[in-house]
């Protein structure tokens, strides 16, 4: 009879087996494995109010040139950050929306946690002082991970809009640098 081990352990023995994620800079050539990983996200319904993932173009026009990140493991693209402006006044230039996504067969292994503090990292250096996220409350692993790392829930924004016909509530979450705009 071959002796087990729990489930638990066993997925603690196997992610401390995994290589941790290298994270370097999204590229249009990452494009078709980011779409997919956000396509993913989407089938959820617990990730976001959208319905489906915009052409390269429209996506890449929509965030901004610094904090756009990939993991991969090994060449394979396994999750991605990105930032969104909040704003085009200047007054809001240092403040961006947080983007994170990662690939079904990876979650749960730390790829999370890698990219937000590499995306906190990469939006410090870039000069922006607060990033912020909109979380469906129902949407606990996410909650989680940037609570880990610093945001806080400063709100939640009820019925704020449908997804499917369904009003849903969006907690606000920021994160303030303690590094920029001190």
């Amino acid at each position: 009879m071959i002796d087990y081990p729990s489930s638990a352990r066993w997925t603690a023995v196997t992610a401390a087996r995994r290589p941790s994620p290298r994270i370097s800079p999204l590229t249009a050539a990452d494009w078709p494995a980011v779409r997919a990983i956000y396509e993913e996200g989407i089938a959820t319904g617990q990730a976001t109010f959208e319905t489906a993932a915009p052409e390269w173009p429209a996506w890449d026009a929509a965030r901004l040139a610094v904090g756009r990140l990939v993991a991969r493991r090994g060449q394979r693209v396994i999750g991605w950050a990105a930032l969104s402006p909040v704003s085009s006044r200047a007054v809001y230039a240092g403040v961006a929306e947080v983007s994170i996504y990662v690939a079904a067969a990876a979650r749960g292994q730390g790829v999370g946690k890698a990219l937000l503090r590499a995306l906190i990292e990469a939006a410090e250096d870039g000069g922006l002082w607060t990033l912020q996220a909109g979380i469906f409350p129902e949407n606990a692993a996410s909650l989680a991970l940037h609570q880990s790392c610093g945001f806080r829930v400063v709100g939640r924004r009820e019925r704020v809009a449908r997804l499917h016909g369904v009003w849903r509530d969006a907690l606000f979450l920021e994160r303030r640098s303690s590094r920029v705009g001190v």
